[in-house]
C-alpha cells in the first residue's frame, strides 16, 4: 500500500470531526513519552518484582548490554527482569509503572492522540508492562505488544513471538475492515515495519517536536492518579540507581540507628539527635492550641485527666509518633492492622482495636479518662498523592475535644508505605531516606458548633468537616474513596489484616 508522509504538527490543523472517523496506530514509547529509555522501566520491574539482588544484576550487566543492538538489548533485559517471576503475582504493570509512565508523557503528543476516535497502541515492551497505563489511565484498549512465555505459571523471560504475530494480524484485520483511513504517529523509521505498513497516512514526530513538549500536568491526566504502589520514589535511571545502591549500606545502618534512638532515648535527647542525622520535622501550631496544650499539662499535674483526640491524615505508620514527639505529650496509638514488629518497636502505647464499635468505643473512652491523648487516622489507610480519602466518622462519637492535624511527607528515595509488600518494613524503608521530611501542622480545635455533643451535628457532618479543614490546609482534594477502594485497585482485596 502506498503511504503518504506528513509532518506531525499538521495533525493539530485537522478538524476534530475528521479525526474521530479515523483509527490511529501509534508507537507508545516514541509517540507519548517525552524522553524514553527502556532501562528505568525494566529496573522498576526488577526491583519491585524480583528484589534488590535482581535489580543489582541488571545494573551491573546493563553497560555490557549497551554494546548490543537495540532488539538484543531489549530481549536481554526482559530475560533478566522476568525470569522466574510468578505470573499470577505480577501486578507491577498496573500498580507501579503507570505513575512513572504518566510523569513522562509529553503534553504535545497526548492531546493529539486523544482526539482520534479509535486508538491502537503498539509497543516494543512486553504488553504486561504497558497495558495498565494505556487501559486504566488513557482508555486505550487495543494494544499490540510482546508476550512472554509462561511455564508452570512462571515467566521464562523468553518472548513468545507467535502469540504477538497472531494478535497483530487479528487486530489489524478488524481495523482494516472497519476503517477506510488509518492515521499513525511515530518517530524514526518504525513506520517502515509492520504493523505500520498497513497505514495509508503517516504522521511522524521529530526530535525537535519533543524538545518543545512539557511534561503533562497532573490535572491534565485523562484519569486521575490517586493510588500506586512500590518502594522506589524516584525514576531509576542508571545514574540514580547506582547512587541508590551505593547509599543502601549507609541507609540500612542509618535506619536502624534512627529506630533505636527513637525507642531507647527520651524526647529531650532523641529529637536533637534525630534532627542532626537527617530527620526533618518542621511544625506550626496556632496560639489558641498552645494555650490548650498548657491547660492540658496543668490538668495532668493537678490529676484532672482530660484526654484529647488528634485527627490527622494518614501518611505512614509513624504519623502518631511524630505528633506525640512534637507535642511532647503522652499519646496512645490506636490501630487495626499494623504489623506486630511495628507495634513492638513503637515508643508509644499501642492499643489494638477490634472493629467492634461498642468494644472499641469503650477502649477509647477508658484511654481518654486516664488523661492520655489519642492519635487517629480516620482514612484507615495511607495515600501518597495529594488527596484525602473518606474519613470514618467513628472518632466524632467519642469526644468533642478534637484537634485536626495536617501532615505532609517528602521522601527522595524510598516510600515508607506499601499495599502489597511486607508492612513490617515500612518504618525502616522510610528511615532509609537520606532526609525524610515530615511537616506537621496543628489546626485550631474543633468549634463546639461543629461537634456531635455540644453542636448537635451528625457524626458524618463532623467527619466531613474535619476532612475539609485538613484538605484546605494541605491543598489536597477530598474524595469519597476508602481503604477498600485502594486495596481493591492495588491488591484485589479489602485491605483487612488479621
Amino acid at each position: 500500500m502506498q503511504q503518504k508522509y506528513h509532518k506531525y504538527a499538521s495533525l493539530t490543523k485537522i478538524d476534530n470531526q475528521v479525526l474521530q472517523n479515523k483509527t490511529l496506530l501509534f508507537n507508545v514509547e516514541e509517540t507519548l513519552l517525552k524522553s524514553f529509555s527502556m532501562f528505568p522501566y525494566f529496573m522498576l520491574v526488577a526491583f519491585e518484582g524480583g528484589g534488590p539482588l535482581r535489580a543489582l544484576v541488571l545494573l551491573i550487566v546493563y553497560p555490557f548490554m549497551c554494546i548490543l543492538k537495540e532488539e538484543m538489548r531489549l530481549k536481554a533485559m526482559i530475560f533478566i527482569c522476568f525470569f522466574g517471576i510468578k505470573k499470577a503475582r505480577f501486578t507491577i504493570g498496573r500498580t507501579v509503572l503507570p505513575k512513572f509512565f504518566l510523569e513522562n508523557v509529553g503534553d504535545g503528543s497526548l492531546e493529539v492522540v486523544m482526539r482520534f476516535g479509535r486508538k491502537v497502541g503498539v509497543t516494543n515492551l512486553p504488553r504486561i508492562m504497558v497495558e495498565g497505563f494505556l487501559m486504566d489511565y488513557l482508555g486505550i484498549e487495543d494494544i499490540v505488544g510482546r508476550e512472554i512465555k509462561v511455564l508452570g505459571g512462571y515467566y521464562t523471560g523468553l518472548l513468545d513471538v507467535g502469540v504477538v504475530n497472531d494478535e497483530q494480524e487479528m487486530i489489524f484485520a478488524h481495523i482494516m475492515s472497519q476503517s477506510q483511513k488509518v492515521g499513525i504517529c511515530c518517530i524514526n523509521k518504525c513506520f517502515q515495519t509492520p504493523p505500520f505498513t498497513y497505514c495509508k497516512d503517516i504522521y511522524y514526530v521529530s526530535k525537535d517536536d519533543k524538545k518543545r513538549w512539557n511534561n503533562l500536568p497532573r490535572d491534565k491526566y485523562p484519569k486521575t492518579l490517586i493510588f500506586h504502589d512500590g518502594r522506589l520514589a524516584f525514576m531509576p535511571t542508571p545514574g540514580d540507581t547506582l547512587v541508590m545502591f551505593i547509599w543502601l549500606p549507609f541507609g540500612f545502618i542509618l535506619s536502624i540507628s534512627r529506630v533505636l534512638i527513637t525507642i531507647l532515648l527520651p524526647y529531650q535527647l532523641s529529637l536533637p539527635i534525630l534532627a542532626f542525622i537527617g530527620l526533618r520535622y518542621p511544625t506550626s501550631m496556632p496560639l489558641s492550641l498552645k494555650h490548650i496544650h498548657m491547660q492540658h499539662t496543668t490538668s495532668s499535674i493537678n490529676k484532672i485527666p482530660k484526654g484529647m483526640i488528634y485527627v490527622c491524615n494518614h501518611k505512614t505508620v509513624l504519623d502518631s509518633i511524630y505528633i506525640s514527639y512534637i507535642c511532647r505529650m503522652n499519646c496512645s496509638l490506636l490501630f487495626y492492622g499494623i504489623s506486630k514488629l511495628s507495634a513492638f518497636l513503637s515508643p508509644l502505647n499501642t492499643i489494638a482495636l477490634t472493629r467492634n464499635r461498642e468494644k472499641d468505643a469503650a477502649i477509647m473512652h477508658k484511654v481518654l479518662r486516664q488523661g492520655r491523648n489519642i492519635v487517629m487516622c480516620p482514612e484507615g489507610t495511607t495515600c501518597r498523592e495529594p488527596y484525602l480519602l473518606r474519613f470514618s466518622p467513628f472518632f466524632a462519637e467519642i469526644s468533642d475535644d478534637i484537634i485536626p492535624v495536617a501532615l505532609q511527607l517528602n521522601v527522595s528515595m524510598f516510600y515508607g508505605t506499601t499495599a502489597s509488600g511486607m508492612k513490617a518494613f515500612d518504618p525502616f524503608c522510610l528511615m532509609m531516606n537520606p532526609w525524610p521530611s515530615y511537616y506537621v501542622q496543628f489546626l485550631d480545635k474543633l468549634p463546639e458548633a461543629c461537634t456531635c455533643g455540644s453542636g448537635g451535628r451528625t457524626k458524618f457532618e463532623v467527619a466531613n468537616y474535619v476532612q475539609d479543614v485538613i484538605g484546605k490546609a494541605l491543598g489536597y482534594k477530598c474524595t469519597a474513596l476508602t481503604r477498600k477502594d485502594k486495596y481493591s485497585i492495588l491488591v484485589g482485596n479489602n485491605g483487612l489484616v488479621n
